[in-house]
């Protein structure tokens, strides 16, 4: 994997299950990936998991590539009125559900995932129909709390979901925008 930098511009590609499944495997099952809940899910469990995300029409996988073209971390998006969230608020035309996960390294770099973060959600929002980004990270994670209000979103308050308390928060264009011009 690359060393990544905060100056780092990131592309996106179509998560593979089966090319990647090796790396994903390490991602995800990795202690410090504690609220992916795939902790002891072994690597056919996670390859079936993301083929199921590829098969689906409502939910997708990424992975951000570094400047070498590197995997540098997942991102996944999904439709909240049909997936993870599906009522559980009410959701607004326009609103597209994310997750991202940076790896766990020995070497961290300062500024890496708020880099990571700012071009997942700048990446969700090059597509015009999204009005609105939703996020549901469990109500403990105040590392994630952090980073979502860093790029602009704003807590809506705790919903209760079957495998976690999840602090709903949302991200308009225009809080994001915001946000990164006055980084």
């Amino acid at each position: 994997m690359s060393t990544p930098t905060t100056a780092t511009t990131f592309t996106f590609r179509p998560l593979d299950p089966l090319r990647d499944g090796e790396l994903l495997h390490s991602w995800v099952t990795h202690p410090k990936a504690a609220h992916w809940m795939m902790q002891g899910a072994g690597p056919e469990e996670v390859e079936r998991a993301y083929r199921e995300i590829a098969a689906d029409e409502h939910h997708h996988a990424l992975l951000g590539l570094g400047e070498d073209g590197e995997p540098a971390f997942l991102m996944e998006y999904y439709d909240p009125a049909h997936r993870e969230l599906a009522g559980l608020y009410e959701p607004e035309p326009g609103d597209v559900g994310m997750h991202f996960l940076t790896p766990a390294t020995d070497t961290p770099v300062h500024g890496f995932t708020r880099a990571v973060i700012t071009a997942v959600v700048a990446h969700l929002f090059e597509d015009p129909a999204a009005r609105r980004i939703v996020v549901e990270p469990d109500v403990h994670n105040t590392a994630v709390h952090a980073l979502n209000e860093f790029v602009g979103f704003v807590p809506a308050g705790e919903i209760q979901k079957p495998e976690k308390t999840a602090l709903l928060s949302f991200c308009t264009r225009e809080r994001f925008q915001k946000a990164v011009a006055t980084v």
